[in-house]
């Protein structure tokens, strides 16, 4: 039977992650299972007493923080594994969640990677995820397929290919992974997945949606909904992946579209709104793009503003 490794990444929220591993061990009958946590810089080093809790599991510890593709990274380093089943610590298992995604890569040559249907915790009727629809290069824009929505199996019928996985819980297989390498770390924060994703396309392989493998995911447990933090590399990182992705014709029309319709929408939202800050933020994204190249590892924001 194959191997799996489930990798997770902790940041400041060790009471988080252990409700996660707590629901890996109540529900998970996959009998060939290697469990990895990343602790990526926090504050306080909670390796030592989890790793007296959970002696099973392996605990590993970054002095910085990588961000989220660095964190995955290391992880993956450490992993034995036949599969590499990424995880974010906010999410909790289901029964046979680990068994329908392995079963969609070993049945199917051609899908590299693959994402479970995600529900809200708070709101476990509710959609978060059912498969994206493929990105639109001009505008940097796609769908997530059933958010918000009532699960009523309405998206039962998708397995298969879909636009992108979701970086809450994505499972890859080895060979996808050497051939397309591992995560952009100089993404950080969103849209590395993204980028992953294209990679791995591009390697020759299909993203696939497995609907009858859940998990539930604890949303904006980390990052709040309008920090600076979150608006600084949603931005910048929207810019990047369009740099890094897109065909030149393409790139030209993004770049239209962003500095005629959405930066001048985005400053009057700020406006309204009394964000002053984030336009701010929003300049610096664009100039981070200006003055870097797509490979550059220079982050543009303070790391000790990440804690």
């Amino acid at each position: 039977m194959k191997k799996v490794s489930v990798i997770t990444v902790n940041f400041n929220q060790p009471a988080v992650t252990e409700a996660l591993l707590l629901s890996i061990k109540n529900t998970c009958t996959y009998p060939n299972l290697e469990i990895i946590v990343v602790d990526n810089g926090s504050r306080e080093n909670p390796v030592p007493e989890l790793t007296n809790k959970y002696p099973d599991i392996i605990f590993l510890r970054s002095d910085s923080n990588l961000g989220f593709a660095g964190g995955n990274n290391l992880g993956i380093q450490a992993a034995t594994g036949d599969f590499y089943f990424l995880v974010n610590n906010d999410t909790e298992f289901t029964p046979r969640l680990t068994e329908q995604l392995v079963a969609v890569l070993e049945q199917n040559p051609k899908a590299g990677i693959v994402s479970p249907k995600i529900r809200y915790y708070q709101q476990p009727d509710t959609i978060q995820y059912a498969g994206f629809t493929p990105m639109n290069f001009n505008t940097a824009r796609n769908k997530c397929i059933g958010e918000f929505e009532k699960d009523e199996g309405q998206y039962d019928h998708l397995t298969g290919p879909t636009g992108f996985a979701h970086g809450a819980a994505m499972m890859i297989k080895k060979e996808a992974l050497d051939k397309a390498g591992m995560m952009a770390e100089n993404f950080f924060l969103y849209y590395e997945e993204m980028d992953w994703c294209e990679q791995i396309k591009k390697a020759g392989f299909e993203i696939w949606f497995e609907p009858k493998a859940l998990i539930y995911h604890k949303e904006s447990v980390s990052v709040g909904k309008k920090s600076a933090l979150k608006e600084f590399f949603m931005i910048r990182n929207r810019i990047l992946f369009i740099r890094r992705n897109a065909p030149t014709y393409s790139k030209l029309i993004f770049y239209l579209h962003f500095g005629g319709l959405v930066m001048p929408r985005n400053i009057l939202t700020y406006v309204k709104d009394r964000r002053m800050d984030l336009i701010t933020q929003l300049f610096k994204a664009v100039f981070w793009n200006i003055t870097h190249k797509k490979t550059s590892t220079n982050l543009g924001f303070p790391l000790n503003k990440l804690s």
